[in-house]
């Protein structure tokens, strides 16, 4: 005999794992905490600085 099941859960139930999934992908993308991306931050503008003080005066004025 088949198992009965409650359309209206089994709906919900699908929508709910749809967003966690979706949720997953987004805290793989996204997921970084505030710290992080204050560290990446300041690295970026310190390479940044870096290869400004090696920039000859005529690659400049170009």
């Amino acid at each position: 005999m088949a198992e009965i099941v409650n359309l209206r859960q089994a709906r919900k139930n699908k929508l709910r794992a749809e967003k966690v999934r979706a949720a997953d992908g987004n805290r793989a993308k996204f997921g970084r905490s505030k710290s992080e991306r204050e560290s990446a931050d300041k690295q970026a503008d310190l390479d940044a600085k870096r290869l400004d003080f090696h920039k000859r005066e005529s690659d400049s004025k170009e």
